[in-house]
């Protein structure tokens, strides 16, 4: 019964003459999960985004440092069950499945 609480990314990339800077904050409350993501380009404006999930739609949900411990769990065991597919959170902050 593992449950991510809070999660944050940061992803700077340094292309001259116009970087890229992202990050994407997610929160799990009674509600649901909220993502947060803010893209800024050179000087320009920093961009944000909101995204939020109810819990229904999040069942089974697998982010990142979770996906991680699986990967472990799985190739201590040296076995993939049949279909195992999960609900994620993509780059971009938007719902998809991942498969493994």
């Amino acid at each position: 019964q593992l449950e991510t609480l809070e999660q944050e990314e940061q992803e700077r990339l340094e292309l001259r003459p116009h970087p890229v800077e992202r990050r994407t904050h997610m929160v799990n409350d009674q509600h649901g999960l909220t993502v947060t993501k803010i893209l800024r380009e050179g000087e320009a404006e920093p961009q944000c985004q909101i995204f939020s999930y109810s819990r229904a739609e999040l069942r089974g949900l697998l982010l990142e440092g979770a996906s991680l411990l699986l990967l472990r769990v799985l190739a201590w065991r040296r076995a993939v069950p049949p279909g195992l597919v999960f609900p994620a959170i993509d780059t971009e902050g938007y719902l998809c499945t991942v498969s493994y």
